[in-house]
């Protein structure tokens, strides 16, 4: 349950709550419901990818979590306190990269983290310089401090504000596409960044569209689709509602059909190596047994693990870059 500005929340009972939770947050533009009934709830310590097709959302219920736009309806908390109502006791615990960094171009990437820092009264002067340089290392910037903001490339300039995010401890980092503009190294580099802060108890909300890095670093998943939360929860929970599916190798694709569908396989198809379908409750043992029991000939059977994009597609309906 959310506090209220009214009755501020201890210190036990803001570790106790998640780091993040709404509910019933809702955001109209016009006449388009862009974020419609949201119910979120990140766990403290999580590292919580949130997906979607463009336009599902995501990037405005960021900025409302963040009390960057009001909601039309409903509430949100962060590390415990209600939004944007905490606004200034909250987001110095909280650093964010919101639709990537703005920084003053002619200044270096180290002057431009000094002037941040300068302009947080909460921030310690006298260790300003060191823990700028402890940024920008942490990011992989150190070589390039020196060198004028207009000049870096848009990975580096991800990799800046990244740097921004984390010039003071945080409990909550949320992170809008940090890896966009970043080469596969970089990409592996922040991926890392973030397992390490994890690893340290900081909680990690990132939006992105890399579904295979999201597969390999999040803990838990919410996937939005035209503005609405369709599920939620460990990564473990939300693969268990895609169906374990098969691929078969026969030279008998006609009889294999007929027999897969005598077992009560629903959605065979030919695939371009042989015969896909879902396992449902049959055991593959089964499944080959009857094959061979039919003369059909089977070169390979195999069970294939779903991945994330086929929960995606199972939950959205839709490619990972349709606009919802």
């Amino acid at each position: 349950m959310t506090q209220t500005a009214e009755a501020p929340a201890d210190a036990s009972s803001d570790v106790d709550a998640p780091a993040i939770s709404s509910a019933g947050l809702s955001k109209r533009f016009g006449t388009q419901l862009v974020v419609d009934d949201l119910a979120l709830v990140v766990p403290r310590g999580a590292v919580y990818g949130f997906i979607g097709p463009n336009g599902s959302g995501k990037t405005t219920t960021i900025r409302m979590l963040l009390g960057l736009v009001r909601p039309d309806a409903g509430e949100s908390s962060l590390l415990g306190r209600t939004m944007p109502d905490a606004t200034a006791e909250v987001l110095p615990r909280v650093g964010a990269l919101v639709e990537g960094p703005a920084f003053h171009p002619y200044l270096s990437g180290r002057a431009n983290l000094l002037r941040l820092d300068a302009a947080d009264r909460r921030s310690d002067p006298s260790t300003a310089s060191a823990r700028a340089s402890a940024a920008l290392d942490r990011v992989g910037l150190a070589a390039a401090a020196k060198k004028r903001y207009r000049a870096y490339s848009l990975g580096m300039r991800q990799r800046l504000g990244i740097a921004a995010a984390l010039l003071q401890p945080r409990e909550l980092l949320v992170l809008d596409e940090p890896t966009n503009g970043l080469d596969p190294q970089g990409t592996r580099e922040v991926r890392h960044l973030i397992a390490d802060l994890a690893a340290d108890g900081t909680t990690v909300f990132v939006s992105s569209h890399l579904l295979a890095e999201v597969e390999q670093l999040c803990t838990h998943l919410g996937v939005m689709r035209t503005g609405r939360l369709v599920a939620q929860g460990p990564m473990s929970e939300l693969r268990a509602l895609t169906a374990t599916r098969f691929r078969l190798r026969t030279p008998d694709s006609g009889p294999a059909m007929e027999t897969l569908a005598t077992l009560g396989v629903p959605d065979a198809v030919a695939v371009p190596d042989g015969i896909g379908g879902s396992l449902g409750n049959l055991a593959p043992d089964r499944i080959v047994h009857s094959l061979v029991t039919a003369g059909v000939a089977v070169t390979e059977f195999v069970q294939v693990t779903p991945t994330l994009e086929d929960l995606f597609v199972q939950l959205t309906g839709e490619g990972f870059d349709v606009s919802g």
